[in-house]
């Protein structure tokens, strides 16, 4: 939702049911772990090998040629680290669950999963991508500067159908879209698409308030570094997908080295247990600060997604880089997604590389600030910003002093 005075509240309790039919809490605690028990295991193995023994290489030959063939997962043992890691494999078992998708294929970040996306429909000659703006910075730079080799047709979700090219490799949106929280409508963009496959970033919203394969979309795209995650501490992507193009990234992946190191893999199992827990405990106070943010007069404007969700932007009167040289609770850097609430100016940092006037035109202002929120006491994460939004204009009485001299 954007609005100046108004937010709404994230969704009650959404009961996903996974494909095994078991509720989305269910699934995150235990996708990718359903075989631990019968080995003795209660906590998932990390398998820190790069290289694996075989004294069969007539069959490890075979092996390696199905997998050049079609990108699966070898059968039986591992065989290199570059060509897959059981426990990395682990996690892409549990998302791919949670997302509702045949697969999920897992890179070294974020930015490599795109990359691999881009290489896999240049490959076929579909180097063509439709897109809406706003993007993640970097990939909105990757797009326009076409070093992959794509074009890019920016439209607005109206005009996705109407961009369409014989060479259109792929349409790509963001929903809710970094910084400004604009919500895509994914069941009509699919239907745009039509046999061009839709890829939704849904870093912001996650399998917990989200799931756009449920809506049309063929390839769903995470920067694992963030939610998923969830603690600040591993960087990572990931695509959840239908086996084929799986088969097709794991074969680029493998070409061109972006893996996904095993340690990574383990503490993002670990992270996806406790996903839906921190995402509906962050995006209560999510709604709860862009509510007093909304009736604060120092505030110009406040962005909140009706999907809920944790993150918030807005818009102040006043010097936005005031607000970040003063917060001291809230850590000011990029990134986002973490257990600890963090705020940065996305001019600046995480969209200075995509040209001021198309970041202007895509609703990326200079005055707009993002917050990504954390798990903190939602009455400390208010005093800090409070604080750093400076002084009140004269007779202004802040959203809980109102309530106090109600009572």
């Amino acid at each position: 939702m954007d609005s100046a005075r108004t937010h709404t509240s994230p969704p009650d309790d959404v009961r996903f049911t996974a494909p095994a039919g078991r509720a989305l809490a269910t699934e995150a605690v235990h996708a990718g772990r359903d075989d631990l028990a019968a080995q003795g295991l209660h906590a998932p193995p990390i398998d820190l090998s790069t290289t694996y023994p075989s004294y069969d290489s007539r069959g490890e030959a075979a092996r390696i040629d199905a997998f050049a063939a079609t990108g699966a997962e070898p059968d039986g043992p591992p065989v290199y680290g570059r060509l897959g890691n059981p426990t990395v494999a682990r996690f892409e078992t549990a998302l791919a669950r949670l997302e509702g998708t045949e697969a999920a294929v897992a890179f070294a970040s974020g930015m490599a999963a795109l990359s691999a996306v881009l290489l896999v429909r240049g490959s076929m000659g579909l180097r063509h991508v439709v897109a809406v703006r706003p993007l993640y910075g970097c990939s909105d730079h990757l797009l326009t500067a076409g070093l992959l080799g794509s074009e890019v047709t920016w439209t607005d979700p109206a005009g996705v159908a109407d961009a369409l090219r014989p060479d259109t490799g792929l349409v790509l949106v963001e929903s809710p879209a970094n910084p400004t929280l604009a919500e895509v409508d994914l069941r009509a963009v699919a239907h745009a698409c039509g046999s061009v496959p839709l890829l939704v970033d849904n870093t912001f919203a996650t399998p917990v308030l989200q799931r756009p394969a449920e809506h049309g979309a063929r390839l769903v795209l995470h920067s694992a570094t963030k939610y998923l995650g969830g603690h600040g501490d591993v960087l990572a992507g990931v695509v959840a997908c239908d086996e084929e193009f799986a088969g097709r990234l794991r074969q680029v992946r493998f070409a061109t080295g972006g893996v996904l190191h095993p340690l990574a893999g383990y503490l993002l199992l670990r992270g996806l247990s406790t996903l839906p827990v921190r995402v509906r405990a962050a995006s209560a106070n999510a709604a709860d600060l862009a509510g007093r943010l909304a009736a604060d007069p120092r505030v110009a404007r406040v962005h909140y997604p009706r999907i809920g969700g944790a993150m918030v932007s807005f818009e102040v009167h006043g010097d936005p880089h005031a607000v970040i040289a003063v917060v001291r609770l809230i850590t000011p850097a990029v990134s986002l997604g973490s257990v600890d609430t963090l705020i940065q100016h996305p001019a600046s940092i995480s969209h200075r590389i995509v040209d001021a006037d198309d970041r202007r035109g895509a609703g990326v202002g200079d005055r707009l600030l993002r917050l990504s929120v954390g798990l903190e006491d939602v009455d400390d994460l208010w005093a800090d910003l409070d604080r750093a939004l400076g002084e009140r204009a004269a007779g202004a009485v802040s959203p809980r002093e109102a309530l106090s001299r109600a009572d």
